[in-house]
């Protein structure tokens, strides 16, 4: 058994000191620990047990973003990663089923690295509740499967540094996630000591009506590239509207999901959280609606330079047309309910422009609301430079903006 401080210190010290995540029983000492000590740099009140100077152990603040699926704490730790933090996601077993998606589909081809851990419910000869039966017996399986390597999680003070080189040594060859598998009574029992997070202001709202046809959505885009400056970090959702983008012009602040559905707007929020520059996220609607929870996140974090942009068709383009179910949810509402501090709702060209100007110079997070047309640009071809490559060339695009030394983030 080890303590909260004792993890948290030797992984500081191989820089790790941004984690996310969804709480576990058996990971609430290491949540309560992070969180605890959040916006701590110093030596973490504990003597580093890896033998390394105290000096390694300060840096950044450390962070915790509670997430509201395993899927997005993949993706907001993936975003941390590109604004130049080392990461820590961790949940319970029985959600590895939601982080399989980004684990394979976002962190694998863009090659980015976390430190995974996650619980080990249901370890056969153990009791547990019924419905961690299957996932215990499959947990090391399922993650030698989806080629996520593994170990146990360091449960000894001496086994800390050793364990957390390999990791590192690992991700730093692979650029690819590796696992902790934590069981019960791996961290010694802490009390929470953090206070709660206090509610956001009322945020304002702001439309323009309908006005002649829908746009395209490679009209909104080519308004945007228009209205954008080149210090603005803009990431695409999968599909067509990444692909679209990156037709009319690529550049190194974009980043193009070609996976990970809904993961978009959690990648932004990471990137957001660790960048003083703009950020602007090109989300769609299906996509949207698949990881609704992360408004909730992004309005409680409430990054300050974050504008969450909506291009709604109404349809699953990239896959035949079928509709979403968007026509009847009115998003500039489901983002200021949920803490955003500006949001609106357009239906043309001119509505986009001064939608995205007003949200520009208003409070954020922002949302805009964008309903257009269904449909893509004739001959529309995919971007012709690698995941891994956008990814490298995004996160040298971030790294040069960035101050000598940040805080935990951008935030209101």
């Amino acid at each position: 058994m080890i303590t909260a401080d004792e993890f948290i210190a030797a992984a500081k010290a191989r820089g790790h000191d941004f984690y996310t995540g969804v709480p576990c029983s058996f990971l609430t000492p290491l949540i309560n620990g992070v969180l605890s000590r959040q916006g701590a740099s110093g030596s973490l009140h504990t003597q580093d047990h890896a033998g390394l100077p105290t000096e390694a152990l300060r840096g950044r603040a450390l962070t915790y973003v509670g997430a509201t699926s395993e899927g997005e704490a993949v993706a907001i730790a993936a975003g941390a990663w590109l604004a130049g933090r080392k990461t820590v996601v961790m949940c319970q077993n029985s959600g590895l089923g939601n982080a399989v998606n980004p684990l394979t589909s976002l962190n694998a081809p863009f090659r980015i690295p976390t430190l995974f851990v996650t619980t080990w419910r249901g370890q056969p000869g153990q009791p547990d509740e019924p419905q961690h039966e299957v996932m215990g017996r499959i947990t090391q399986d399922l993650l030698e499967l989806i080629e996520v390597p593994q170990a146990e999680f360091p449960a000894k003070p001496e086994a800390l540094g050793p364990a957390l080189d390999q990791a590192s040594a690992r991700m730093d060859e692979t650029g690819l996630p590796y696992a902790f598998v934590m069981k019960k009574g791996d961290v010694r029992d802490e009390d929470l000591q953090a206070a709660p997070f206090p509610m956001p202001r009322p945020g304002r709202r702001a439309d323009w009506p309908e006005a002649g046809p829908r746009p395209t959505r490679a009209a909104v885009l080519e308004r945007f590239l228009a209205l954008t400056d080149d210090r603005t970090a803009v990431v695409a959702t999968t599909g067509k509207a990444g692909r679209e983008l990156f037709t009319l012009a690529d550049r190194m602040q974009h980043i193009y999901q070609v996976g990970s559905m809904g993961g978009a707007s959690g990648m932004a929020l990471g990137v957001a959280l660790n960048t003083p520059a703009p950020v602007v996220v090109l989300d769609g609607d299906g996509a949207a609606l698949m990881k609704l929870g992360t408004f909730a996140t992004i309005g409680a974090r409430a990054p300050g330079n974050l504008i969450h942009i909506l291009l709604d068709n109404g349809v699953h383009d990239s896959t035949g047309g079928q509709a979403t179910v968007s026509a009847s949810v009115d998003f500039a509402a489901v983002a200021l309910a949920c803490g955003y501090q500006f949001a609106a709702s357009c239906a043309s060209l001119d509505g986009f422009e001064a939608a995205f100007r007003a949200a520009s110079e208003a409070p954020r997070p922002a949302l805009i609301h964008v309903r257009i047309a269904p449909g893509s640009m004739d001959k529309l071809g995919r971007p012709t430079v690698g995941p891994a490559d956008v990814a490298r060339r995004f996160k040298a695009f971030l790294a040069g903006l960035r101050p000598a030394a940040t805080g935990a983030g951008s935030t209101s």
